[in-house]
């Protein structure tokens, strides 16, 4: 385990990989175009997420410039208690020690994922997919040239290029210390990564966002929000998928017209159940096993619904427990979707687009947990601690 580094030369060593990733940006994006050329699979979101542009790399150089400001997430007193026999109890924060993200495609998370552990006094295994290594160890390499200008170890930030069974291998049986995992990817990758770790896993699940159209909703509100979430970028796990329109919306056969030529606008293909395959422009869902599905794709779902309890319960029986809206001029019914949709992030009037670490004002996220324990959402710089005891004394026994 690596002796944990001042604040100073933590902050240090971001501020080196900004200056590097800014210098470095022609060589990151030509090893980036060598990872999409190399591409031969079909998936459209995975591509996307591949890609690596300019603006991409200044996303980078904020995240890690931001990381650099923000107040030391370790050694945060929690609670404070003296003991009747004297003893001076304290709780503060704590790093977890070595945390392993297992991901696809992003090369954006060999930085943001590295910083945050970093900042956070762990050390971080990065486990990238096949897809972008050649972008992943070129970051990698940036990362250990700001380490080493401040004399720090470039074991804080490794890089395992494992095939699939050498991942297995390692998540059973560790060849060092790993105290957390956390896993960013399509559910089959997750499902691989829960059968064979060792250690505790947060899990950073799948969206199947929706929206839900109430019957006093803003109809030009929801179309915007509607198109927005859907369209904005079909890759991110915050895009929406699903859409309950209230049956008694009024107006509803001019706003659902409106709807379908708003989404063909973007070629997005429309399912919907028996109450909206009428339109034309809409093709009855398959199945109802579809209303479970996340599609990162331009591929949408719209579904009546009769009431707000209905809509709740819905979404709490088929969501990947990621993000949900209700679009409504009406706070009293807003407040009691908000309350009892059983997701990370519940929005009232805003697109689920938002739910993201930069966006809620974390300023980065490692992932986006739908688990309950111990951080939902968002994980950002703050969360990626535990917490520890520290006990002072003059010889008290009990």
């Amino acid at each position: 385990m690596n002796t944990l580094l001042s604040i100073e030369k933590r902050n240090a060593v971001l501020l080196n990989m900004a200056s590097l990733l800014h210098a470095e940006r022609a060589g990151i994006i030509a090893a980036n175009k060598n990872d999409l050329s190399a591409y031969d699979g079909n998936d459209l979101s995975m591509y996307d997420r591949l890609k690596v542009n300019e603006a991409k790399i200044d996303e980078m150089i904020n995240a890690v410039t931001h990381l650099a400001s923000q107040e030391d997430p370790v050694g945060v007193e929690r609670f404070r208690f003296t003991h009747h026999n004297g003893m001076q109890v304290y709780n503060k924060t704590a790093s977890f020690g070595t945390v392993l993200i297992i991901y696809e495609s992003r090369p954006d998370v060999t930085v943001e994922a590295a910083g945050i552990a970093f900042k956070s006094g762990n050390k971080i295994l990065l486990k990238g997919g096949k897809e972008s290594v050649n972008s992943n160890l070129k970051i990698v390499d940036l990362w250990h040239k700001a380490l080493d200008q401040e004399g720090a170890s470039k074991d804080w930030v490794e890089y395992l290029q494992f095939d699939r069974t050498e991942t297995q291998r390692f998540l059973e049986k560790p060849t060092q210390q790993v105290d957390l995992i956390v896993p960013r990817g399509g559910e089959r990758l997750i499902a691989f990564v829960k059968e064979h770790a060792a250690c505790p896993v947060i899990v950073s699940g799948r969206g199947n966002n929706f929206v839900y159209v109430h019957r006093e909703a803003d109809m030009d509100m929801a179309l915007n929000i509607i198109v927005n979430a859907k369209t904005a970028k079909i890759s991110a796990c915050n895009a929406l998928d699903k859409v309950l329109i209230d049956k008694n919306l009024p107006n509803r056969e001019a706003f659902v017209r409106d709807l379908i030529s708003n989404l063909k606008a973007y070629n997005v293909d429309i399912l919907g159940d028996e109450a909206f395959a009428k339109y034309e422009g809409i093709d009855l869902i398959p199945t109802e096993a579809i209303w479970y599905e996340e599609f990162l794709d331009y591929k949408i779902v719209i579904g009546e619904i009769a009431s707000n309890q209905d809509a709740i319960e819905k979404i709490n029986t088929y969501s990947g427990g990621h993000s949900a809206a209700i679009i409504t001029t009406n706070a009293l019914e807003a407040n009691l979707f908000m309350e009892n949709v059983d997701v990370a992030a519940v929005y009232h009037n805003a697109s689920t687009r938002f739910t993201d670490g930069g966006q809620l004002g974390l300023g980065g996220e490692l992932a986006i947990s739908t688990d309950k324990l111990h951080q939902r959402g968002p994980i950002g710089l703050q969360h990626l601690v535990t917490n520890k005891w520290y006990v002072h004394g003059e010889g008290q026994t009990r």
